[in-house]
This record gives structure tokens, sequence and C-alpha cells, in this order.
């Protein structure tokens, strides 16, 4: 793995707003301000590429009622007319009456998201988010 070098910068920033970041590298457990800035830059970079309709991975967890006639199968079938952005799926009986199934995906946001927003929209559906991330490319 190639190490990019660090280049060393400095920002200026009125106090207040100062007092509040370190106190939010306490909270999050950051080393130092240097991670915690590289992890904000990296955030931002993430957000761009999603805004952007890039290539991304996505986690889809949907929490369901497990008696609602043929929902699990109306969801798997949605599953597999996506076959090709799914890379796994596993299903939780929380409990006598609800499932929990948690969705990777990888593929354009726009599409995971429309996949998403399909299987979220079935009736008997209680809970639903997807979360978005990069595929980590130029994130060094």
């Amino acid at each position: 793995m190639v190490r990019n070098k660090l280049v060393r910068f400095s920002i200026s920033l009125p106090e207040d707003l100062i007092h509040k970041f370190d106190d939010l590298i306490r909270r999050k457990q950051y080393s130092n301000r240097s991670e915690a800035v590289r992890d904000l830059i990296r955030r931002e970079l993430i957000a761009e590429q999603i805004e952007k309709d890039q290539s991304v991975l996505g986690v889809l967890h949907l929490l369901y009622d497990h008696h609602k006639h043929d929902l699990s199968d109306k969801l798997a079938d949605i599953q597999h007319h996506a076959y090709e952005m799914i890379i796994s799926t596993t299903h939780v009986h929380v409990d006598h009456d609800n499932c929990l199934e948690v969705v990777l995906l990888k593929g354009q946001a726009s599409r995971i998201r429309e996949l998403s927003d399909k299987m979220i929209a079935c009736a008997g559906v209680k809970s639903g988010k997807l979360y978005l991330t990069s595929q980590g490319k130029g994130l060094n």
C-alpha cells in the first residue's frame, strides 16, 4: 500500500468554534485535530460523490411486519429484479411479529435510492433507512 505524503497547513477559526470542535473531538474520541479534520474532509468528498450520482455502497435496513400477507415475497421479488446491485442480504427474526432485513448494495447512487424507496414504501414496512457511502476511491 502506497501512503501519501502528509502536508501540513494551518487554518484560523473563531475561538468559540475551535472550543466546540475540540469538544466534538473528545466526544468522538479522535486522537487529535488532524484526524478529525481528515474525517470531515472525507465526509464532504463522499457527499459530493453521492450528489454526483457516482458508484457508491449502500446499507438499507427494513423493519417489517412478518404477518403482513405476501410482504416477504414482495421484498424478495423486488430484490431479485435488482440482483446486480445487491451484494448480500441478512434476515433477522426480531420477535414473533417483526423481521429486520439488512441489504448491502453497490451501484449508482440514484438507482440505489430508487430501489430502497420502492422497498421502504411497501405496505407493512414499519421502518426503513438507507445509508450511502463511497467505495473509498480517492479518499486516502
